[in-house]
């Protein structure tokens, strides 16, 4: 058969329409289908689900510690989305506050024991607030001489009564040294000399002579910028020349904020 012929059979083999953008067009109706049922869904998504579906997957990426995990459905719960159900895995703030509390309860009033114990308890006071309990050396004159960092005999009095109940607790404690307004002399050039000098010489005691572990210690000297009264009277400035002694809290940040409301509720009426 010649090319001619051949070419006229494949001719009239072909004569009909060419139908081969069918195929192309069915792959686009069945992407704009996809597309619609895609997008239907989306409209009608539960907004809950996806609320708890997006704190879950910020938590598990880093975003939103916490601490809280639904084990029943693999979800990790940020603590905003925990209600009363979500007790079964964690206490409430309150609960732990209150537990917080009654510890430094319990620690203060084995202190207050041994001092009164030994006819010292009018020379210290104690405060338990969001940082933890507060011991305050009420007077610096009663534990060192006028504008020096040497302790008197009063104050090791009370500082072996104190390290005898500390030397076993287990959190970490700051001694914090305050001065009041006036301007300090020689041999200190400011406050910060003189308060910082005083709150090393109670940590060393309590280190050396009472037997703290020096890990959990350490030593803040605040000058006068932390007054606890107000004014210039002798009793206001003895008030601010002080030496506080504080065991701190080990508690989460969100549990200490509410220790003051947990030990205002013990002890209401």
């Amino acid at each position: 058969m010649s090319v001619r012929t051949r070419r006229r059979v494949q001719e009239s083999e072909h004569s009909g329409p060419d139908e081969r953008w069918m195929a192309s067009y069915l792959d686009m109706v069945t992407v704009l289908m996809c597309m619609f049922i895609v997008l239907f869904a989306m409209s009608t998504v539960d907004q809950e689900k996806f609320e708890a579906l997006s704190a879950s997957l910020a938590t598990g990426f880093g975003q939103e510690p916490s601490d809280d995990v639904d084990v029943t459905s693999g979800v990790v719960v940020p603590p905003e989305l925990i209600d009363d159900e979500g007790e079964d895995f964690a206490d409430t703030g309150l609960e732990a506050a209150e537990r917080e509390f009654d510890e430094l309860s319990a620690l203060r009033e084995r202190l207050r024991q041994v001092l009164a114990e030994r006819g010292l308890e009018t020379d210290v006071t104690f405060t338990i607030d969001e940082r933890g309990l507060t011991i305050g050396l009420v007077s610096a004159e009663t534990f060192f001489t006028t504008n020096s960092t040497d302790l008197s005999p009063a104050a090791t009095q009370v500082l072996d009564a104190l390290g005898s109940v500390l030397v076993s607790a287990p959190n970490e404690i700051s001694v914090e040294g305050h001065a009041d307004a006036r301007g300090s002399v020689a041999p200190f050039p400011t406050n910060w000399e003189l308060s910082a000098g005083r709150s090393t010489q109670v940590l060393r005691y309590l280190v050396e002579a009472a037997g703290l572990p020096p890990a959990h210690l350490k030593s803040v000297g605040f000058g006068d910028t932390r007054p606890v009264a107000a004014g210039s009277t002798p009793e206001q400035l003895a008030e601010n020349r002080r030496v506080d002694i504080v065991i701190l809290s080990d508690a989460s940040e969100e549990v200490r904020a509410l220790i003051p409301a947990a030990g205002a509720a013990q002890t209401s009426p």
